[in-house]
């Protein structure tokens, strides 16, 4: 069970359930609430229901096929009540999603530019000069060149790692309140993975951005994460401090998580908390 916090805090307070057909839940009465510019990791293994939980929130959920019942509040707005139409004025402005195959999530028949542009004109109405800007912007805060060079590239001509930026980019380029970040970085070699886990923390850092950061990988959320929430056969079985949750496990399942972690892993893990939060 997610821990309280002053209602003031809270920006997306959720308990819901999420049902296909006749079959058992895939999540049962979660009840999780994301806080005004934390971090909090979603830790689960593959099949647990982390990317439903995800789905749920943002409104994609294939209606025909599952059925969500319980609340999901964001900004005061009942989401599990909108229309289509009111959730799409959200998703990709005030709330937005980064998934784990850049490549796949963007279109490989559209440069760069394009693709950017679509993003910023599909929640604003300016000027060219605006668009420009607005990207220029965006590609800086995610350390990639603005050039009309990488912006005539097609996704094929560039790197994973540049890929994932890219859709980073568009994520915050309308200064969302919450960016929900599903496996990001499990497709990411390593040297690249740390790179993006520092590139969301300094993103949530100097735009105060609440981000969702779901992994099965708790050694990977160390690092970056205010909170954890540990989601287990479709429950929130556990939720606090990222210190605690690695020092003091308290149920059965994250004690198992953690005794899979490999000693060196959980060590530089602790240190890497430890350095968080010095800074």
């Amino acid at each position: 069970m997610a821990s309280e916090a002053p209602e003031n805090e809270i920006l997306l307070a959720a308990h819901f359930s999420v049902r296909y057909a006749s079959k058992p839940p895939v999540l049962r009465d979660v009840q999780l609430d994301i806080r005004r510019g934390e971090v909090l990791g979603l830790v689960g293994q593959s099949g647990s229901g982390k990317s439903t939980l995800a789905m749920a929130m943002l409104g994609l959920l294939d209606k025909r096929r599952a059925h969500a019942e319980g609340t999901i509040r964001f900004h005061g707005a009942e989401l599990l009540q909108l229309s289509e139409r009111e959730l799409r004025s959200l998703r990709g402005r005030a709330v937005t999603l980064v998934l784990q195959s850049p490549l796949s999530s963007l279109n490989p028949a559209l440069k760069i530019q394009t693709q950017l542009r679509e993003a910023w004109r599909a929640h604003v109405s300016g000027t060219s000069t605006n668009c420009a800007n607005a990207i220029r912007a965006a590609l800086q805060s995610v350390s990639l060149p603005a050039g009309d060079d990488f912006l005539g590239k097609y996704p094929s001509q560039m790197s994973v790692g540049q890929a994932q930026r890219v859709l980073i980019a568009m994520a915050v380029m309308h200064r969302p309140a919450l960016l929900i970040a599903d496996e990001a970085t499990s497709a990411l070699d390593v040297i690249t993975q740390s790179e993006i886990l520092a590139l969301f923390r300094e993103l949530n850092r100097s735009t105060g951005m609440s981000i969702l950061y779901i992994s099965h990988d708790l050694a990977s959320v160390a690092g970056i994460c205010d909170r954890i929430a540990i989601l287990h056969q479709g429950e929130i079985v556990e939720c606090g401090a990222t210190e605690h949750i690695f020092s003091h496990p308290h149920h059965e399942y994250t004690q198992r998580l953690m005794a899979a972690i490999p000693r060196m892993v959980t060590v530089n893990s602790q240190l890497q908390i430890k350095a968080a939060a010095s800074r």
